[in-house]
């Protein structure tokens, strides 16, 4: 009985911190879609995808990188699905529904998308990020058209940094909006 004392006062103390911080951490942002999360946050949050991914994903390769035809493909599902979001240069600026998300979808040119395997790609892309507004695309099931559509997309994603004026302008008459 002497030990549970002091285990559960512990408890408290440690419950009436976490709430503090909490109601701090509200009554600073006031849980709006702000700009911008902080350093931490997207540093903690980028960390916990990293370990969601196995490994064995993040190391697929895609097996159409260098294909013209697969990133013309991607270039189309890309126009019609993603830019609504990523917006179609793929920095999110200029997005329909992109600029009111939190966090921000990111610019898949910067070198923190392009950093990213093809595998971890194709994996976000399949299975979204929880507790953003990335959803997942993928069906959870083996799916070969579908993988197929995915790594379209992967090749698409890394052409982004090297778009042409043509290629944007395809985009933009290829846009739903």
């Amino acid at each position: 009985m002497r030990r549970t004392v002091p285990l559960l006062l512990g408890a408290l103390v440690a419950l009436v911190a976490i709430a503090i911080v909490a109601l701090l951490y509200v009554r600073t942002t006031g849980l709006r879609g702000q700009p911008e999360p902080g350093r931490l946050e997207t540093g903690v949050a980028r960390a916990v995808r990293s370990l969601a991914i196995p490994g064995a994903l993040k190391r697929r390769a895609n097996p159409q990188a260098s294909s013209r035809e697969a990133s013309g493909r991607g270039l189309e599902h890309f126009a019609k699905f993603c830019a609504a979001c990523h917006g179609n240069n793929g920095d999110a600026t200029e997005s329909a529904f992109g600029s009111g998300l939190y966090p921000k979808p990111p610019d898949l040119r910067a070198q923190a998308t392009q950093g990213l395997s093809d595998g971890e790609l194709f994996y976000i892309i399949e299975n979204g990020v929880r507790f953003t507004g990335m959803p997942a695309f993928g069906s959870g099931k083996s799916d070969p058209a579908g993988e197929k559509q995915t790594w379209d997309l992967v090749t698409f994603i890394r052409h982004l940094p090297h778009l042409t004026p043509d290629e944007l302008a395809h985009m933009q008459s290829l846009n739903p909006l």
